[in-house]
């Protein structure tokens, strides 16, 4: 069964729920946004429907994109000067900086994987 999704942005068509229940997962459709089931009249609000509102906690996705992005953001400085402290004669600092991205990295990959879809 098909599914229509309203947004601010426009509208989008779904082939199943599951498809609707992976774009609400990702991010693409929010709690808010109206939901039309093929062959229905009534649009209804994404939070109303089970499936949806079991598949994740909007609060808690927001707190993890947050807490991933300044992880990243951190990999980022962190590389920069490590490859600061390499070209300035003190490789060994910039490896150790280096090895300190590589963790950081790492955690932020294996979230992501972790992650439900």
């Amino acid at each position: 069964m098909r599914y229509r999704v309203r947004t601010p942005e426009g509208e989008l068509e779904y082939e199943s729920i599951l498809h609707v229940e992976q774009a609400y997962v990702a991010g693409l459709v929010d709690p808010e946004d109206e939901v039309l089931e093929e062959g229905g009249t009534l649009w209804r609000k994404a939070s109303t429907f089970p499936n949806l509102a079991r598949a994740r906690s909007p609060t808690a996705a927001k707190s993890t994109h947050r807490k991933q992005s300044l992880i990243i953001l951190l990999a980022v400085v962190l590389g920069i000067s490590s490859l600061l402290l390499v070209w300035s004669g003190k490789g060994l600092f910039g490896l150790l900086v280096a090895m300190i991205v590589v963790s950081l990295l790492w955690q932020v990959t294996v979230t992501a994987f972790r992650r439900k879809r």
